[in-house]
């Protein structure tokens, strides 16, 4: 009796699978049609003793047997923890392969994610709802609390309430929001201040690269008058631009822009 594609070690689908039956089903089919095994082996390129190997076998999943798949690897003594972290809801097979480096695992992030891929990826996930995604948590605290909806503000206060870190950046993410709306530019450095104390690298590079310009920046928060027409007349011509690329001259586009509004 025949091993099914499903329980052998090479699933249906898997490249090195599929060629191998492909190669085992023309050996055996020139074999019937009254090829010798030498011919077989010039008419197909192999040779003989592939094809011996090939005719023998009455099944290809016999010829799996012995292959990469059935070695040891670096990675089992792994595979537990990343069963169990994928059950628990982290499908990251990037933040699955550094948690198991911290562990020990000496190998490359290309097994980890290979071994998501072929084994995780099909096995159903925990029930229950999944936790927010970065981008949503992002929008969440670029969005004025009063704008947010009952749904989102609970989330994010129980995200914030789990991680000191992210609830600290979202405290100078809205004071600087304030200031930028309600035009208190004279509130920036000591904003600059309590950011660069702040133990959050990628706020201290943003308030170090407006220190650089203090004074422009300054003046943006605390003016009522901004550049906004401006960029958008550049935007406007820029996109008549790149429509017009090869198309026609310089005429035509100063035409266009004159007539666009």
């Amino acid at each position: 009796m025949s091993e099914s594609p499903a329980s052998s070690p090479w699933p249906t689908g898997h490249r090195f699978a599929e060629r191998t039956r492909a190669k085992h089903a023309t050996v055996h089919a020139l074999l019937a049609a009254g090829h010798s095994k030498r011919a077989i082996a010039r008419q197909l390129g192999m040779g003989l003793n592939t094809v011996l190997r090939f005719s023998r076998a009455t099944e290809p999943e016999r010829l799996f047997t012995g292959q990469w798949q059935s070695r040891p690897s670096k990675l089992d003594a792994y595979k537990p923890y990343l069963d169990q972290r994928w059950h628990e809801g982290c499908t990251n097979a990037w933040k699955l392969w550094e948690e198991i480096k911290a562990q020990g695992y000496p190998d490359s992030y290309g097994n980890v994610r290979a071994y998501v891929s072929r084994n995780l990826r099909g096995k159903p996930q925990p029930v229950g709802r999944r936790p927010p995604t970065a981008r949503a948590v992002t929008r969440w605290i670029l969005t004025h609390p009063d704008a947010l909806a009952q749904s989102d503000r609970l989330q994010l206060k129980a995200v914030l309430a789990n991680c000191p870190e992210l609830d600290a950046l979202a405290e100078h993410v809205r004071s600087f929001a304030h200031m930028l709306t309600q035009l208190q530019g004279h509130q920036l450095p000591a904003w600059i201040e309590a950011a660069t104390n702040a133990d959050l690298p990628s706020l201290q590079r943003f308030a170090r690269h407006l220190e650089r310009d203090l004074d422009a920046v300054t003046a943006g928060l605390s003016q009522p008058w901004n550049s906004g027409v401006v960029e958008g007349h550049v935007n406007r011509i820029k996109m008549l631009k790149r429509q017009m690329f090869g198309r026609a001259g310089f005429e035509l586009l100063r035409k266009r822009v004159l007539l666009y509004s």
